[in-house]
């Protein structure tokens, strides 16, 4: 059974959670409310060989319960709902893992300058959302599919501007070069696996309109970088899928 969402009932396929970028919301502004603590991960958890093993093999899991209502929906005969994918790469350093992430270019329509995966929408001529990941990827930041060591998948979830994102996990094998796309994209920048992951580092925020219900989003910060909205509840639902790998005693 479902876990209710706490921004009450919902249709199947339920209304947008956050406004959309426009001028004059500032989402870092919005106030926080509380959510329980979760535990941290251990240091092998979000090592590469822990990862690498807990998406080969079937894990018992719940995503982040806020959303459960968004995640891996029937979309079948809504023509207002986009399919697209993104990539969530890691990059292996000397001092632990790290995830890729760009910022997008101020002139876009939708979701200008904020943080977000490589990704897009899934185009006919793709074969499936992996290779769509895949296109996206190096159409975005330049990284050639060849690569990329793609190991695993996420829920899909329904984002604000009505697209099912489809996350992919990918590692960046050695001899990959970034080269951006600056109609897309105006920044590449890459945080550590262990802030991401850190429950202590998420916060719920909670949209007050005069009408109508409160809304709901989460955010992780990182020095300057303000992560939110989609991105936030894919990171979110990341951490999720790899404490359950833990707990169910996966070891790498």
């Amino acid at each position: 059974m479902r876990q209710a969402a706490i921004i009450g009932d919902m249709d199947p396929i339920p209304p947008i959670v956050w406004p959309r970028h426009v001028s004059g919301f500032d989402p870092a502004a919005q106030p926080t409310i509380a959510v329980p603590r979760l535990p941290e991960l251990s240091p092998s958890s979000l090592q590469l060989p822990f990862i690498r093993k807990a998406f080969s093999q079937p894990v018992s899991w719940q995503v982040e319960p806020v959303f459960t209502n968004y995640f891996d929906l029937d979309t079948s005969g809504h023509s207002d709902i986009t399919p697209a994918a993104v990539c969530i790469p890691l990059l292996e350093r000397p001092d632990g893992l790290r995830v890729l992430f760009t910022r997008r270019s101020a002139n876009l329509y939708s979701h200008a300058g904020q943080i977000c995966f490589p990704g897009g929408r899934i185009e006919p001529s793709d074969a499936d959302y992996m290779q769509a990941a895949l296109r996206e990827t190096w159409e975005e930041v330049g990284v050639e599919p060849r690569f990329i060591e793609l190991i695993g998948s996420q829920p899909s979830f329904l984002t604000s501007t009505r697209y099912t994102m489809k996350p992919v996990i990918g590692v960046l094998r050695p001899g990959y070069t970034l080269t951006p796309d600056h109609s897309e994209v105006a920044e590449i920048f890459d945080v550590p696996l262990t802030s991401l992951l850190s429950p202590a580092l998420h916060r719920l925020h909670e949209i007050r309109p005069e009408d109508g219900l409160p809304r709901h989003f989460f955010s992780v910060s990182w020095g300057d970088y303000f992560i939110w909205g989609a991105t936030a509840a894919l990171i979110r639902n990341l951490y999720h899928y790899l404490a359950a790998a833990e707990a169910a005693g996966i070891s790498e």
